[in-house]
């Protein structure tokens, strides 16, 4: 019998950005200094991939299009792979966010759905074109090995569709700047077994 056949997708977070530590969502702030560290660090020497794709924003593009030219690897960007708008909190901090309202946060990581940030994107928004990416991406990659450069959201929200996780429960899962996980995909369509092989690792 014929083994099913297998796609393996690496999902890396990008690494700190300028600024440090905020709600950035879509705000295009390039990586700091630590930031590319941390992602040359996370991938090594390692170059297992057929293909790079990309959030289009420049913590993820950039390091995205200097690995795919160090390692001879085409490099595709997908706006869909953007991280969640994060509305009136995009550029503030966690502490700035709590000074106003100290259970704001708490409410918000236990029940995304009801306590949505002010003019923020939808989680059901968010999930609708980040897994319609991801459907279209093992369409057209079945059988390759690919590395997605994304946001803790994005790699929440597959990972969350991987496991079939209730939709508010994502931020259960924690991720690291330059943190991996693989995914692999035993066939293809609607038949298709994702499982997950690690999580919030380095390669």
């Amino acid at each position: 019998m014929n083994e099913p056949l297998a796609t393996t997708v690496d999902l890396i977070r990008h690494g700190e950005p300028v600024g440090g530590k905020r709600y950035r969502g879509q705000i295009d702030d390039p990586l700091s200094e630590k930031g590319w560290q941390q992602m040359w660090q996370a991938v090594g020497e390692h170059a297992p991939w057929e293909i790079i794709v990309t959030s289009p924003l420049r913590r993820c593009r950039e390091f995205a299009e200097a690995l795919g030219e160090k390692r001879g690897l085409p490099v595709e960007a997908d706006a869909r792979l953007m991280e969640i708008g994060f509305g009136a909190w995009e550029g503030r901090t966690a502490a700035e966010l709590l000074a106003e309202d100290p259970g704001r946060l708490q409410r918000f990581w236990s029940d995304p759905l009801n306590n949505t940030p002010p003019g923020a994107e939808t989680l059901p928004a968010f999930r609708d074109r980040v897994i319609a990416a991801w459907t279209e991406l093992l369409d057209r990659h079945a059988g390759r090995h690919l590395l997605v450069v994304g946001h803790a959201g994005m790699m929440r929200m597959i990972l969350r569709h991987v496991l079939d996780m209730p939709l508010e429960r994502m931020f259960r899962i924690q991720i690291a700047n330059a943190a991996i996980s693989r995914i692999r995909i035993d066939g293809c369509g609607a038949s298709a077994l994702p499982r997950l092989i690690f999580h919030d690792g380095r390669l």
